[in-house]
This record gives C-alpha cells, sequence and structure tokens, in this order.
C-alpha cells in the first residue's frame, strides 16, 4: 500500500512536470485545468510502473482517448528520458 501511495506521488510529479508550459484543455464543456492528454499520460505511466517495476525509457506513443464528448483525442509522443529526468525509481 505504501508502495503504491509513493507511485502515485511520483506520477503526478512527473506528468505535473510534462504538463508544465503546455495550455489548459479548450474542448467545449471541459471542467479541467489540466491540458489534454494529461489523464491518459498518468494512466499509462501508472499502469507501465506497476507491470514493469521501473519507469519507461525513450519516446512511447500515448493511446488515443476519448474527450467527455466521446470524441477520439489522437495520440502523442511523450519522451520519458526528458519528464523523469533524474527521478529516482522508488524500491
Amino acid at each position: 500500500m505504501r508502495k503504491e501511495k509513493s507511485y502515485e506521488e511520483l506520477v503526478e510529479k512527473i506528468v505535473e512536470r510534462w504538463a508544465e508550459g503546455k495550455p489548459v484543455n479548450q474542448s467545449p464543456g471541459s471542467t479541467s485545468t489540466k491540458p489534454c492528454g494529461y489523464y491518459r499520460l498518468s494512466l499509462y505511466l501508472m499502469e507501465y510502473i506497476r507491470s514493469h517495476n521501473s519507469f519507461p525509457t525513450g519516446v512511447h506513443a500515448m493511446p488515443e482517448g476519448l474527450d467527455h464528448l466521446n470524441q477520439v483525442e489522437p495520440s502523442f509522443p511523450v519522451d520519458f528520458d526528458a519528464i523523469i529526468g533524474d527521478e529516482v525509481f522508488p524500491e
């Protein structure tokens, strides 16, 4: 349980770093103050960490998603080396 909490905190920190400077979701009716892709990236990173017990490296394509209007949001690349930086994976 404690390990899971540290993963959640670490994922939030890394995804917040990715979100810096990106505009908030401009989709009509959106109530999110996060950029498009924020939650998909958060989910992807958390699932990756759980499955591999390590950080992803290199560039990964985020899967397509659906917005609150059920419209497709396109895939986008994420360079994990750049956003993870010198973070240390929790043991």
